[in-house]
């Protein structure tokens, strides 16, 4: 699995210093335990466009299914915390 997440992290680095922090910290304090349908929304978040997952993290645009917007919810919640 720590290959799975050396790529992970690499997908992780988008050109945008906010989204590479928040996917990365996700990828290395949250995936290895998330459940396995958010695994997969995390992969399918790393398929969209920049512009698109920033919206999604700004509230600007809705994912488009629950377990997406779930993961969405969790990565920006945490964020937030961490302040």
């Amino acid at each position: 699995m720590d290959g799975d997440i050396g790529k992970l992290r690499w997908r992780c680095r988008r050109g945008m210093k906010e989204l590479d922090l928040l996917l990365t910290r996700y990828v290395d304090e949250e995936y290895r335990d998330a459940a396995p349908d958010h695994r997969q929304a995390f992969q399918r978040l790393l398929d969209c466009h920049d512009p698109l997952i920033y919206d999604y993290f700004l509230g600007r645009a809705s994912p488009p299914d629950a377990v997406l917007a779930s993961l969405i919810e969790r990565i920006t919640v945490k964020r937030s915390n961490d302040r």
